[in-house]
């Protein structure tokens, strides 16, 4: 507990220094590089772990996913200035969830981790350190069963967590197939073994539900974002379900919900700091985590609302949210920001027609917004202050609509961004979207 408090400390202090952060300079211009061209399947990756950058050899590492779901890889050398040729990792076996995430272990090899949807966690380690190149081995981590959606993250002593949502229907071949709670695997060996949370801490998942009389026992975390400074890692998720008549996946979404992780003692947290243990059930989130209810409606009959995809940020003490919502009749995305003001939400609609698809700080006070509109090319930049101020910034001017942004680890210009180019297409048969890297 008592590290615990020194974090939150730290956090107060931080918060304070908002006031003082500096102006935001003017707007400058990014370049594009394109790695690859017409590779891009479509895929349901989230905004985390796309790509790393390691100082060591002074290069860029990204994946993703190509025809079939098949992962890639490729390394930029800030040096020579140049793009290695794409890698063949791993096959996906034709469905776009088996998207990887990168991670690099203290040993500095390079993990890649896929959840095989609803199926395993799949584990691929470079065989040299600071390196793609050679073998690479692939293997099953045997306690990330029924797993989807990874989103890993490395504490400063090296040790690496996953986190991933069950599908517990696969398992025991009796849970409703719109139960799907999240869980996280640990590894203390740079990846060669892993543990996961039930063992880790006697509950049977990290957050989810079991029995709401609405069936949305299924949790989508949006996105997960650590923060460099503590450790603390800030979640944001929707709920799905079939609703209160069906058991049926993923038919309904339904809230928005905040909650911090801390890996030092694996318990969970308000957003007012109330420690709500090892993990979080339906009494938790809707006591303690709701930051906005959303109606029960599927928007022209077929969206989900709010979307999968949220943005989490913000400064200690004072975290943000981005998400959106689909106007009922004509499906018009309905971009809105919430803010924890010290003592509760509050939220507003701060943009329309644009999907906002990643975050990057640019100082105490304000964050950039990457974001896009459906079937056109271009990544349009938002500069968001204290969480509710937004206003447009730049253009970033791609050949081909954008599908997916993610902020490359410890970014180094002009390898700042991975975006993975629209496939004109559903089925991963089909991979003609390009991979762009942008920066400054």
């Amino acid at each position: 507990m008592r590290r615990t408090q020194r974090i939150l400390t730290t956090l107060t202090v931080l918060a304070t220094a908002v006031a003082l952060a500096p102006a935001v300079q003017a707007a400058q211009s990014f370049t594009v590089m394109t790695p690859a061209t017409e590779v891009a399947s479509r895929t349901d990756r989230r905004p985390v772990a796309g790509g790393l950058y390691d100082a060591k050899v002074n290069k860029t590492f990204i994946s993703w996913s190509g025809k079939a779901a098949d992962t890639y890889v490729q390394a930029y050398d800030h040096r020579g200035k140049t793009w290695s040729a794409p890698k063949f990792i791993a096959a996906g076996q034709s469905d776009p969830h088996n998207y990887p995430t990168m991670i690099q272990a203290n040993d500095g090899h390079i993990l890649l981790v896929r959840g095989m949807h609803n199926t395993a966690t799949v584990i691929s380690r470079a065989p040299q350190p600071h390196s793609l190149d050679g073998d690479w081995t692939t293997y099953e981590a045997p306690a990330g069963k029924a797993a989807s959606y990874p989103m890993p993250f490395k504490m400063v002593d090296g040790t690496l967590f996953v986190f991933y949502r069950e599908t517990t229907r696969d398992i025991d071949k009796v849970t409703p197939t719109d139960t799907r709670p999240m869980k996280y695997l640990v590894s203390k060996d740079n990846g060669l073994t892993w543990k996961d949370s039930v063992e880790l801490t006697g509950k049977p998942f990290a957050i989810g539900s079991t029995s709401r009389p609405d069936n949305m026992n299924e949790i989508y975390i949006g996105q997960l974002r650590q923060d460099p400074v503590t450790g603390l890692v800030h979640i944001v998720y929707t709920l799905a379900g079939g609703g209160p008549t069906q058991h049926v996946h993923d038919y309904y979404h339904r809230n928005i919900y905040y909650a911090v992780f801390n890996p030092y003692n694996l318990h969970f947290y308000s957003a007012n700091w109330r420690d709500l243990g090892y993990d979080i059930d339906d009494a938790d989130q809707e006591t303690h985590l709701k930051v906005a209810e959303t109606p029960l409606e599927r928007p022209t009959g077929t969206l989900k609302s709010p979307d999968y995809i949220q943005q989490v940020g913000g400064n200690i003490g004072r975290p943000f949210l981005l998400w959106f919502t689909f106007d009922n009749t004509t499906g018009t995305q309905l971009n809105h920001a919430s803010v924890w003001n010290g003592w509760k939400w509050e939220t507003q609609q701060v943009a329309s027609g644009i999907r906002t698809r990643e975050i990057e700080r640019v100082n105490l006070a304000t964050w950039r917004v990457y974001a896009t509109r459906d079937g056109q090319p271009n990544i349009e930049t938002y500069l968001l202050t204290f969480g509710k101020n937004w206003r447009p910034e730049t253009v970033i001017t791609t050949r081909k609509p954008v599908q997916r942004v993610e902020v490359i680890g410890n970014f180094r210009d002009p390898a700042r961004i991975l975006a993975s180019g629209a496939s004109s297409a559903r089925d991963v048969a089909i991979a003609d979207g390009d991979i762009y890297v942008a920066g400054r």
